[in-house]
C-alpha cells in the first residue's frame, strides 16, 4: 500500500502539470481526459498482469523490483518536477520535497 500511495502522490502533481501544459499547447479536454484515461486503464492492466505474473515470487524479487520503482520515480521527480517547480517558486521547492519524502517514509512504516 505505501508504494501505491507514493506512487499514486508522486504522479498527481506531474498529471496536473502536463494536463495543464498540453491545455495550454491548445490540446481539447477531451483529448486530455482520453490521454489519462488510457495512461489509467493501461497502468491498471500492467499492475493486473504483474500481481498475476508475481504475486507468488520470492521476497527479494519483489523488494528489487519496488527498489528500481522508486528510483525510476526518483529520476522522474529530479529530472522533470524539481527544475519545473524551482523555476516558480524558488524557496518552497527543497521544503515540499522533504515533505514529500518524509510521507512516503512515513507510509512505508505504517
Amino acid at each position: 500500500m505505501a508504494t501505491v500511495g507514493a506512487v499514486f502522490i508522486s504522479n498527481l502533481p506531474e498529471g496536473l502539470a502536463s494536463a495543464a501544459g498540453m491545455r495550454s499547447a491548445g490540446r481539447s479536454r477531451r483529448y486530455v481526459f482520453t490521454l489519462w484515461g488510457g495512461i489509467a486503464a493501461i497502468s491498471g492492466l500492467a499492475a493486473l498482469a504483474g500481481y498475476a505474473l508475481l504475486g507468488g515470487a520470492p521476497e527479494a524479487v519483489l523488494a528489487t523490483i519496488t527498489a528500481v520503482a522508486g528510483g525510476a520515480i526518483l529520476a522522474m521527480i529530479a529530472d522533470t518536477m524539481i527544475p519545473e517547480a524551482y523555476s516558480k517558486v524558488h524557496l518552497l521547492t527543497g521544503l515540499v520535497t522533504v515533505v514529500g519524502f518524509l510521507s512516503a517514509f512515513a507510509l512505508s512504516h505504517l
